[in-house]
């Protein structure tokens, strides 16, 4: 067994391969970008060096920076995690050439399997079914066109050498075809450095489901069974479980031995996924092998008891496969959840900032992070905050478990997926295990509804904000304001909700507030696009914690919320949804708006890649202005309203940051 390995990643995986190792008694070498020196992942090794500045493409990509490190500190093998180079033949070909190990399989494998174009070739060799398309080596638009007719639409555009859901596009009419090839090859090129692409026949609500193998390079090779991993936005996966739920037991039979068949047919070595899609009838299909350790590993760990890392290590040490078949044995079931930095509600943006608050239970849930509190999620990187998985002797318990999780999920700073992963797991047709690719678009309303502010909210909020103004003072007079003698204790808090003025009065009585909220008519009438928020009364009493708990009781019904710091206000939750309440001063104005879908500003730092218009032109609402490149992914700046393109402020290439202005447009008259 190795002594000391280096781990070529960074973030949660880092962590996780770090905490195995730890226990089978092998030292660790952590590797780190300017903006990860004091990540989680850096501490958690027992050495660390620095490869370069934050982009990726100047330190984690840098095959050269991870050799030298593996030279300076003596570390035996490269455990490349997952993303980066895992997936790099000429990486793990410059490992073996120096004498070292690489944790995973062969550059030869890699390569054959690197390229979704090769690997259905090879699938098709070995007698492995494969969707319906076209990996040719001719790229040319003409033969995209040809190629896409003949399948029929809708189709699929993939990038040869993607992964994560970069680069894919659905087409769905030819008339969107070659802009929709043009922004997938600019997204694969910046994210893969590779523009080539196939295209497969789409086939609408089909459920994606993978099954993990290991293999010990001698043709042996075993699987774990199988994950679903149909529930996804933007071809990514949100929401995976294990074993696939609602499957006959011969398609399962099938699935598994095709998944043996591929591993086979490349001589295998170490952990692997071979991934499918399912017709919900009788047909399953291979799309793709990833030749590494999958973000949903741990589902399968969890039903097979085993540590998959362990395997990979044991593996790659030469002790080959610790286990034969009919000794891996399958218990309950399990789910996980992706818990991302980004806005669902702005087509799953990712957002950056500062985790002010990052409470994350583990009661129910083995919960695995490569960040904490304090730590700022930056434009670099992926940007996972936590992986919440949960296991049960039934899918039921399981399931239930992940609720309970992401309902005491309490996360600020920035935006995250937690109440749309809750409205996901509680939604009655997943429940029911009824779940397909096309899942969250044929749920959209009720995934995305959003429960009204109301009395609560107000009531916590002004709870929060006098505990909040006694702690600043260290003055029990603040909470005095509005006494009269012989009157009642009379207070006015102005507030906001969603750039929505009120002012609320309070007058108390002994321990029970009487609460009228009424619309700031002087702030709203500066504003535009916002409905006033209705009169309302009622009547509260509680108590805000200092840890931010609050127990309180409004009009007789009696709750606990949680608030925290967020932003420039302040952020409750009630079970898994939460508000954003600030209060601003009355006598500075409009408070400032955050960027959002729509606007003429940079949501975050990035490159402007496309210019989609010209100065001088008339464009229609949602019509797209520019495109920016961050964060891995392509966002395109729309048209608010129809209007005409004055300026623009950037050209491609130009680097900009969060809140600039991009471009000058006039609305038409």
């Amino acid at each position: 067994m190795f002594k000391k390995i280096l781990i070529a990643n960074r973030g949660e995986i880092a962590c996780r391969i770090a905490k195995t190792a730890r226990r089978m008694g092998i030292a660790t070498v952590a590797v780190y970008s300017d903006a990860d020196a004091s990540a989680p992942h850096v501490r958690t090794c027992d050495e660390a060096v620095h490869i370069g500045p934050s982009p990726a493409t100047e330190s984690y990509l840098r095959a050269e920076k991870i050799l030298e490190a593996v030279k300076q500190t003596g570390a035996e093998a490269v455990h490349p995690g997952y993303g980066f180079l895992s997936e790099n033949a000429e990486f793990a070909e410059a490992l073996e050439k120096a004498g070292l190990i690489f944790i995973g399989p062969t550059a030869k494998t890699i390569r054959a399997m690197g390229s979704k174009s090769a690997a259905k070739d090879l699938m098709e060799a070995a007698k492995v079914p494969t969707t319906p398309g076209y990996q040719g080596e001719n790229q040319s638009i003409k033969t995209f066109t040809k190629e896409a007719k003949r399948i029929g639409y809708p189709v699929l555009l993939k990038a040869t050498a993607g992964g994560g859901g970069k680069g894919m596009r659905l087409v769905e009419k030819e008339s969107d075809l070659e802009e929709a090839l043009k922004s997938a090859q600019r997204e694969a090129k910046s994210a893969f450095g590779d523009d080539r692409f196939l295209i497969e026949k789409y086939i609408a609500r089909a459920r994606h489901v993978e099954v993990q193998i290991f293999g010990d390079g001698d043709g042996n090779v075993v699987h774990m069974f199988e994950r679903d991993c149909s529930v996804q936005r933007r071809h990514q996966k949100v929401i995976e479980e294990a074993p696939a739920p609602n499957m006959p037991e011969a398609i399962r039979k099938k699935l598994l031995q095709a998944g043996v068949e591929a591993g086979k047919a490349v001589d295998y070595r170490g952990a692997g996924t071979v991934e499918f899609l399912y017709d919900g009838d009788d047909a399953v299909y291979f799309m793709e092998m990833n030749t590494r350790l999958q973000v949903e590993h741990p589902i399968s760990e969890m039903i097979t008891g085993l540590d998959f890392v362990e395997w990979q290590l044991r593996i790659a040490s030469g002790e080959g496969l610790p286990l034969a078949q009919d000794s891996i044995r399958e218990q309950g079931h399990a789910f996980e959840a992706r818990l991302y930095a980004e806005n669902p509600a702005q087509n799953f943006a990712p957002s950056i900032g500062t985790l002010t608050t990052l409470r994350l239970p583990d009661k129910l849930a083995r919960i695995d992070s490569g960040v904490e509190e304090s730590q700022a999620i930056t434009p670099f990187y992926d940007p996972m905050i936590a992986k919440v998985i949960t296991h049960g002797l039934t899918r039921t318990e399981a399931l239930g478990a992940m609720r309970s999780t992401l309902s005491e999920t309490r996360v600020a700073g920035l935006e995250t997926n937690a109440a749309f992963l809750h409205a996901l797991a509680a939604s009655p047709d997943f429940i029911e295990g009824n779940v397909s690719t096309r899942f969250i678009d044929d749920h959209h309303d009720t995934l995305f509804a959003n429960e009204s502010i109301g009395p609560k909210i107000w009531a916590s909020a002004a709870l929060w904000k006098r505990r909040v103004s006694v702690i600043a003072s260290d003055d029990p007079w603040p909470m005095l304001t509005g006494f009269r003698l012989n009157r009642p204790h009379r207070e006015i808090l102005w507030m906001e909700h969603d750039d929505v003025p009120a002012i609320l009065r309070l007058s108390r009585k002994g321990e029970m507030f009487d609460a009228t909220l009424e619309p700031d008519a002087a702030a709203a009438s500066r504003r535009d696009g916002h409905d006033p928020l209705p009169p309302i009364n009622f009547s509260f009493s509680g108590h805000a914690d200092t840890d931010g708990g609050i127990r309180i009781s409004v009009d007789g019904e009696s709750l606990t919320a949680f608030a925290a710091p967020h932003g420039d206000g302040l952020r409750i939750w009630i079970g898994a949804n939460h508000w954003d309440v600030t209060f601003p001063n009355p006598l500075q104005g409009i408070s400032a708006h955050h960027s959002s879908e729509g606007s003429l500003t940079a949501p975050m730092p990035g490159v402007i890649t496309l210019l989609s218009a010209q100065p001088g032109d008339s464009v229609e609402a949602g019509a797209p202005l520019l495109v920016m490149e961050a964060m891995k992914m392509e966002h395109a700046i729309k048209a608010p309203y129809d209007g005409v393109v004055k300026a623009y402020n950037f050209n491609p290439g130009d680097q900009v940051k969060d809140g600039d202005l991009l471009v000058a447009f006039e609305e038409s008259a």
